[in-house]
């Protein structure tokens, strides 16, 4: 009997569904969105003109579209922050974004890693 209660919930979900459908099929301004869309895509089939084409000429004509924000953020993440060390025993200091430094790999493996770190400068 489960499944016959499955079918008719989704029946009823589909109608429910079909009334909502119609519903904005009826809305003025979707119509004119859709119609909208319809030019666009005509005028880019027209051009030869791929979605991203459009956003790019969109973008050089006005920097804050979204579609040029997220292809320059897109590929480059946020720098680490500059950590500066100093050796108290020979004032060197060195100063990295990453972990992973030659100088700093010498003095952890001279004076330990804990040391180290706590010759980090604010």
């Amino acid at each position: 009997m489960a499944k016959i209660n499955d079918y008719y919930q989704k029946k009823q979900l589909m109608e429910k569904l079909a009334a909502e459908l119609e519903k904005l099929e009826e809305d003025q301004a979707l119509k004119g969105e859709l119609e909208f869309e319809n030019k666009v895509r005509a005028l880019m089939k027209e051009y030869d003109k791929s979605p991203k084409d459009v956003l790019q000429i969109l973008s050089a004509i006005d920097p804050t579209v979204a579609g040029a924000k997220a292809d320059s953020v897109a590929g480059s993440r946020p720098k680490r922050p500059l950590k500066t060390y100093k050796n108290p025993h020979t004032g060197e200091i060195v100063k990295t974004r990453g972990g992973n430094h030659k100088t700093l790999n010498e003095w952890r493996d001279k004076y330990g890693k804990e040391a180290v770190q706590s010759w980090q400068e604010n």
